[in-house]
């Protein structure tokens, strides 16, 4: 899906979306019809910041084949834990830098993967499931993996992965949708399209993606189908991200209870919370000690908030 903020800005863009507004005056499906392409574009490649670039030659490059074609992948680290790293809509591997720095020196092997029309990959279209396709690849190459971390969509389908039986030791979702709905109702609100053409166009999309599953909507929905029992979540959003809103990060988190733990930033947006110092004190944390770990850094940090306010 192209981005939100994309569909509605981007002067490239501002035709199309006149001719999928006309369209509505027709019909709802007219109007979906009309919208889809726009919704499925990935856009132009996203470059690998310079922050990032030594992070990004410094991986061991390889390939996994997925639905038919050859996909990027990427490791860091030599350590007996593998942890896999998984991006979003329009990402990229060397996106994660940040983390890959802080749990490669802590002793774990990161590993990643690129899909169709993301990155090094090659393609023009993409859709979930080359996601699920490239984890269940990875799975079966590498055994259970300690964690997961996904961005954005790869949050959604890291955790969609998990939920159908990908083996690992807890999630971490970082500025993630916590339903595919909500994809589809974010586009079209910012188009500026009706509930009905919303409607339309999910159902279309559905027929175009899962034609043979009855509810695809169920299945993306982290709370209609949370994570196994005793699966903990660490969710990571930023309280100011203009793409996802921490809405949905705060429903992903209660729909696991005591399970999870929830970690809201500010000022990091949607994609530089990545590297939000917040972020990684509490990925580090989760990936050695699990949620125990997370609170044990919350009580150090609000003791060294109160040292502060005293010593002031």
């Amino acid at each position: 899906m192209t981005t939100i903020a994309e569909a509605a800005t981007s002067a490239a863009l501002l035709s199309h979306v006149a001719a999928i507004r006309a369209a509505e005056l027709v019909s709802p499906e007219a109007s979906a019809a009309a919208a889809l392409p726009l919704f499925m574009r990935v856009g132009s490649r996203l470059p690998v910041r310079s922050a990032d670039r030594a992070v990004h030659e410094a991986a061991r490059r390889g390939v996994i084949r997925v639905r038919g074609r050859d996909l990027a992948t990427y490791e860091w680290g030599t350590g007996p834990d593998t942890i896999l790293l998984v991006h979003g809509w329009r990402g990229r591997a060397s996106q994660f830098a940040p983390i890959v720095r802080e749990l490669r020196a802590d002793g774990y092997r990161l590993l990643a993967f690129e899909a169709p029309a993301n990155g090094a990959s090659p393609g023009r279209r993409t859709d979930i499931r080359d996601w699920l396709g490239a984890i269940a690849a990875l799975q079966a190459r590498e055994g259970r993996f300690h964690m997961i971390i996904g961005h954005s969509f790869g949050a959604m389908a890291a955790r969609a992965a998990l939920a159908e039986g990908t083996s690992a030791g807890g999630l971490v979702a970082i500025a993630g949708p916590s339903r595919a709905r909500f994809l589809i109702d974010a586009f079209t609100r910012r188009v500026g399209l009706s509930p009905a053409t919303a409607d339309a166009l999910a159902a279309r999309f559905a027929r175009r993606i899962l034609p043979d599953v009855a509810d695809p909507w169920a299945r993306f929905d982290g709370a209609a189908n949370p994570l196994p029992e005793r699966m903990p979540v660490l969710v990571v959003h930023d309280r100011g991200d203009r793409e996802v809103p921490a809405s949905e990060g705060v429903r992903l988190h209660d729909a696991h209870g005591a399970r999870s733990r929830l970690v809201l930033t500010d000022g990091a947006g949607h994609n530089r919370v990545l590297g939000a110092d917040a972020t990684l004190d509490a990925v580090t944390a989760f990936a050695t000690g699990g949620p125990h770990g997370v609170d044990v850094l919350g009580s150090a940090a609000g003791r060294q908030s109160r040292a502060a306010s005293t010593r002031s």
